[in-house]
């Protein structure tokens, strides 16, 4: 090769490697999987990304000894403490992991919490708000102010609805049956940016279990985690409800059909392992082993007393794992975006009487 030749190409390559620039650093500070072994969960474990939260149904003894998590991370990121080191939950410290992005610019902070259910019954007293998007969910009176019910107003906080707690389909009522507050729900017109994936409308719904966003507005049904880890067998399911239909029924497409009226949904479903159900097989699993069903949901319009039992629908042990969900709606139908825009459902004292 010439020496003009061999001048050329190097002065290509100079050119190419000063055009290579550096891929820019990771800025995501996220937990991505948090592992514990199946001996010591009642339900699997959830990670809560819009609160940054962990969620842990422990077994008694993996409270009492504590555990170690493996835990993996955005890609490149610091995770303090580090994966590997145990948790213990005997004292009133709260247990959290700093995870700081490979850029070193992002962080953020997850609270590890443990779910306990001790009474299966609620009165619906206490709410909170969700700091960033302003909608309210219920907790349970107990020193851990545990968090076991969850709705879909997360998903429609992803679909821009305006940061204000009666915007949302879900939210606390001075209208209730006993002590100050009970869960209303009321189904509301879909916004701009669910129509554009077909979505006219949202139910209100209050159910046992957690939402997961992941793709909550492609795939809501699946962002519907039904269930809490039960133990025992389930006698009886009990409490208060009034009810108002809205005016105008209409289908998924948003059109208004005559002469139909829209219903509530309540029911609790028994189910067998320790995943959660989702919005696509809450009443169709081959898991289910005993459900309580409201039988009327058509108006009522001052708080009437239901009392359901649970019928078994396939054979079953008290000793079984067993997950136990609950799930209320303003519309039938909502899972398949039917229903009438006013619909509002109420309930208060509900609980669960065990055999």
């Amino acid at each position: 090769m010439n020496k003009l030749k061999l001048g050329c190409l190097s002065v290509l390559l100079l050119l190419q490697y000063a055009c290579i620039k550096k891929a820019p650093v990771n800025p995501e500070a996220d937990i991505i999987s948090f592992s514990i072994p199946a001996r010591y969960l009642t339900s699997d474990v959830f990670i809560d990304q819009i609160n940054s939260r962990i969620l842990l149904n422990l077994t008694p003894a993996a409270f009492d000894s504590g555990v170690v998590p493996i835990i993996t991370v955005s890609e490149g990121a610091h995770l303090t403490p580090p994966s590997g080191d145990s948790l213990h939950f005997s004292t009133k410290n709260q247990n959290t992991y700093v995870v700081t992005s490979a850029s070193g610019v992002n962080q953020k902070t997850y609270v590890v919490t443990v779910v306990n259910i001790g009474v299966w019954q609620w009165d619906f007293e206490i709410w909170r708000e969700n700091a960033k998007d302003k909608y309210q969910y219920p907790i349970e009176a107990n020193e851990d102010s545990s968090e076991i019910w969850s709705s879909g107003n997360p998903g429609i906080a992803l679909s821009g609805v305006p940061a204000n707690p009666l915007e949302y389909p879900l939210r606390a009522t001075t209208d209730a049956y006993h002590g100050k507050y009970a869960a209303e729900m009321v189904t509301r017109k879909g916004t701009a940016l669910s129509e554009l994936v077909g979505i006219k409308l949202f139910a209100g719904s209050l159910f046992l279990g957690v939402f997961d966003p992941t793709n909550a507005l492609f795939q809501p049904l699946k962002a519907t985690q039904f269930g809490q880890p039960y133990i025992g067998k389930p006698a009886r399911f009990m409490g208060y409800y009034k009810y108002t239909p809205g005016d105008n029924y209409q289908d998924k497409s948003g059109t208004i059909i005559p002469g139909i009226k829209d219903s509530c949904s309540l029911y609790a479903v028994l189910f067998k392992g320790t995943t959660r159900l989702d919005g696509t097989n809450i009443q169709t699993s081959d898991r289910i082993v005993a459900i309580a069903t409201l039988p009327d949901g058509g108006p009522q319009a001052n708080y009437k007393r239901f009392d359901v039992p649970f019928i078994e629908v396939r054979p079953y042990e008290a000793t079984d794992q067993l997950m136990l969900a609950i799930v209320a709606s303003s519309s039938k139908d909502g899972d398949s975006y039917k229903g009438a825009i006013g619909s509002r459902l109420v309930l208060d004292s509900m609980q669960v009487t065990h055999q």
